[in-house]
């Protein structure tokens, strides 16, 4: 599998350099993922310019990992304006996945998620210290 990764504090983008998405990337893909997972990462962008295609195996593999980010309460955002490859990745039934057109979207998605992580666990902060609140009974 052809592709160069960039990793940040918030994420990790991969830029794939391959046309079609096959069961000949998928186990490198999968094994990429998996250690971004073990290195911390939960929010993994993959820029998906140059894939025209993506095939059974394919799908199987963005629905693992989409899945794994989400466990990891991270996200999954695949990157493409190729409307052929967005209708036959809407058709695969893999559930709230995130396609954009631009990694710049892509990357204002991740911290969008991170922000609403924040806030969902300051509520949770709130009610374990009993600041939820009250109702006066007189």
């Amino acid at each position: 599998m052809n592709y160069t990764i960039e990793k940040t504090e918030q994420y990790a983008l991969i830029r794939l350099a391959e046309s079609s998405f096959n069961e000949d990337i998928t186990p490198t893909f999968e094994t990429l993922s998996r250690n971004l997972f073990r290195e911390g990462y939960s929010n993994i962008i993959v820029d998906m310019a140059p894939v025209q295609t993506v095939e059974p195996a394919g799908f199987s593999t963005i629905r693992k990992i989409n899945r794994q980010c989400t466990n990891e309460v991270g996200i999954l955002v695949l990157v493409t304006k190729n409307d052929e490859l967005i209708e036959s990745l809407d058709t695969a039934g893999i559930s709230d996945l995130i396609i954009l057109p631009t990694v710049e979207e892509a990357i204002d998605a991740v911290f969008m998620n991170e922000l609403e992580n924040d806030f969902r666990s300051e509520d949770d902060d709130e009610y374990d210290a009993g600041g939820g609140f009250s109702r006066d009974t007189d």
